[in-house]
C-alpha cells in the first residue's frame, strides 16, 4: 500500500487526516511544519504528500518549490482559502491538486485515489518506448525529459499531460478531457488547472512560450501537440 506524508500544524486535524488514511491501509508519515515537510520529504520513499498551506516557519506553497527540486511525487495542498488565486499560486508552486477546508474526508480519499491510481498506471506502462518531437524527448519508463538534450524537471502532472499529448500528436482535447484523463476525476469545471499546467509544461520545454511550437492551442477547443506534418 501506498506511503503518505501529510504536514499540517493543526494537530487535531492531522490526527484525523492520519487516523482515516492508516483506516484505508496507507502508510502515514506526519509533520508539522513547512520545513520538516521538507526534510522529511527529501528521506524519499513517498508515493503522495498533503501539505498545508499555512504552516510555522516555512509555508506550505514555499515547502512545495522546495520539494520540487528534487521530488516529482504527487502533492495535494490542503487549504483554508478557497479564492481562485490561491489555488492558482498552489499549481505554480508545483502541487498536482488542492482541497479547501473545510473538506469531506471521503473527497480527500478519492482524490488521494485518483493521484495514486494515475501515477500507478502510468508506472505500468511500457509506454512503447521513447517519444520524440523536434527538440523534445520523453522517456515514459523512467519518466525523464529532455529539451535540446538537457534534462527538464517536470512534476508528475506536467509529465503525464505531456505524455498524453504527445502520443496523439495533431489530436485536440478540450480542457474537460484532460481534467477527467490526466487528474482522474472530475474537477466541476475548474479548468484553469489545465491552463496553469500547460503554460508550465511552456515554460519548460517550449523555445519560445510566448510563441509555442509544440503544444499548441486550438481556440474555443482545447490543446494538442504538434504533428510531424503540422
Amino acid at each position: 500500500m501506498a506511503k503518505i506524508l501529510v504536514v499540517d500544524d493543526e494537530k487535531v486535524l492531522l490526527k484525523g487526516i492520519k487516523f482515516n488514511l492508516e483506516n484505508e491501509g496507507y502508510e502515514v508519515v506526519t509533520g508539522g511544519d513547512g520545513e520538516e515537510a521538507v526534510e522529511l520529504a527529501r528521506s524519499g520513499g513517498f508515493d503522495l504528500i498533503l501539505l498545508d498551506l499555512m504552516m510555522p516557519k516555512i509555508d506550505g506553497l514555499q515547502a512545495c518549490m522546495r520539494i520540487r527540486e528534487f521530488s516529482t511525487v504527487p502533492i495535494i495542498m490542503l487549504t483554508a482559502k478557497g479564492e481562485d488565486a490561491d489555488k492558482l499560486m498552489g499549481f505554480e508552486c508545483g502541487a498536482d491538486d488542492y482541497v479547501t477546508k473545510p473538506f469531506n474526508i471521503l473527497e480527500l480519499k478519492a482524490r488521494i485515489r485518483a493521484l495514486l491510481r494515475r501515477s500507478a498506471s502510468t508506472e505500468r506502462q511500457e509506454g512503447g518506448g521513447r517519444l520524440t518531437c523536434g527538440a523534445i524527448v520523453l522517456e515514459p519508463d523512467t519518466r525523464s525529459a529532455w529539451k535540446n538534450g538537457e534534462a527538464v524537471e517536470l512534476t508528475a502532472k506536467e509529465f503525464d499531460l505531456t505524455e498524453l499529448l504527445m502520443r496523439s500528436p495533431g489530436r485536440v482535447y478540450s480542457r474537460e478531457s484532460l481534467l477527467n484523463i490526466v487528474w482522474g476525476y472530475e474537477y466541476a469545471g475548474d479548468y484553469r488547472t489545465v491552463d496553469v499546467h500547460v503554460r508550465r509544461v511552456r515554460e519548460k520545454l517550449e523555445p519560445d512560450p510566448a510563441n509555442p511550437e509544440y503544444l499548441r492551442t486550438k481556440w474555443g477547443v482545447g490543446y494538442y501537440f504538434k504533428s510531424e506534418r503540422a
